[in-house]
């Protein structure tokens, strides 16, 4: 939820992330010096340049690319933090930016709000035609920021829950919280799939891992990658019906600024990205305050990509 759009968020957002890039005195567009790629990287490439969205989880993703190809001898240049998906995906398609950190299913839903694909490989076969000319999705990750619904550890055992469809045995004796659009969205697509519906929905916004940890809720949605699900020891449940989009992370690239060996360094990055490394990673950016460039740097070398 976080990341998907409807029609008047994503009027307002663009709006606003326009106004955020623009000048005035917050130091100007970031994007403002991007041009034309100058030749002379080891690749063969021009400079490629990567942006990222203006959350924590996507400047991390930009740097694991960046020290990706600059160890192969790729010129790179960071452009973090730009703004919303409007603003970032138009400067992909026009060459402003080489590459982005996308997710699958929400970049679908921003290029085709009706489509209904829902697996990895069907959000991944739709891309690829509904897409742009200008523009290509690489290899998906493993790696996931999806909706889940999670419980804890302590309500996981003594209920021997692990599927949502354990879930629909007991759902009815339970409270369950959320953002405040969580119950519209999905109450009647949760009773329909799974045959779920729950006691009570409580709107608990960005405190609803707190809420399943201290009791007040015992089901709530969150984040797979958010970093209070292992700091409250919280089991996300296995969505087997696939009711939640995949949201892989995909590299976004415009194809013209781009070489072969670029494509097989990223493809190579995600082959190795799973959910439980970008948690990790996630839990040192967020609970030990290291830096973002640091924590890649630290999981490439471990992984033999640095």
């Amino acid at each position: 939820m976080r990341r998907m759009f409807g029609t008047a968020a994503v009027l307002l957002s663009a709006t606003l992330a326009l106004s955020a890039c623009g000048g005035g005195g917050g130091g100007g567009n970031p994007l403002e010096t991007t041009s034309a790629a100058p030749t002379g990287s080891a690749s063969g490439a021009g400079t490629v340049v990567i942006g990222s969205f203006d959350f924590d989880e996507s400047v991390l993703l930009g740097s694991i690319y960046a020290q990706a190809l600059e160890a192969k001898g790729v010129q790179v240049e960071e452009k973090p933090r730009i703004g919303s998906r409007e603003v970032v995906y138009d400067q992909v398609k026009s060459g402003g930016l080489t590459l982005v950190p996308e997710y699958n299913g929400n970049l679908l839903a921003f290029i085709d709000q009706q489509n209904t694909a829902t697996t990895t490989d069907e959000i991944n076969t739709a891309l690829k035609e509904k897409l742009p000319a200008e523009v290509e999705v690489l290899d998906a990750a493993p790696a996931e920021d999806k909706d889940t619904l999670s419980i804890s550890k302590d309500t996981q055992t003594k209920q021997s829950l692990n599927t949502m469809e354990d879930l629909a045995k007991v759902s009815k004796d339970m409270i369950v919280g959320g953002p405040p659009e969580f119950k519209k969205r999905w109450e009647a697509r949760f009773k329909d799939v799974y045959g779920i519906e729950f006691k009570q929905w409580k709107s608990t916004g960005p405190t609803t891992a707190d809420a399943i940890k201290d009791g007040s809720i015992q089901v709530g949605n969150v984040f797979s990658t958010d970093p209070k699900i292992t700091a409250n020891n919280l089991v996300p449940l296995e969505d087997t019906k696939n009711i939640f989009p995949a949201q892989n992370v995909t590299p976004l690239l415009y194809k013209a600024g781009a070489t072969d060996a670029v494509r097989t360094t990223l493809n190579g990055v995600s082959a190795k990205l799973t959910t439980e490394a970008l948690l990790d990673m996630m839990q040192k950016i967020a609970v030990n305050k290291d830096e973002p460039a640091t924590v890649a740097k630290e999981w490439l070398t471990a992984n033999g990509l640095g």
